[in-house]
């Protein structure tokens, strides 16, 4: 039986030891980014709006104090 992946990568780079990869994963279809900075020993991931993939790819710095400043909304009761 063949194993079956939830994730695509659609894109990956590596620029100067911070590595930089988007991902699809069918499983919510959504879009994920990764970074990882193996100098500062620094990871982090974010779901990426799809109309801004590229951008993210391009800038995930950007991205990530964006999505720092994003505010936080819990569900409320009904």
């Amino acid at each position: 039986m063949a194993a079956t992946t939830d994730r695509r990568e659609l894109a990956q780079r590596t620029t100067n030891g911070v590595s930089v990869a988007l991902f699809w994963e069918s499983v919510g279809d959504t879009l994920l980014l990764e970074v990882h900075d193996e100098a500062a020993d620094d990871y982090f991931a974010l779901e990426i709006p799809r109309d801004r993939a590229l951008d993210a790819f391009h800038h995930p710095y950007v991205y990530r104090a964006n999505y720092l400043a994003w505010p936080v909304t819990e569900p409320v009761a009904a």
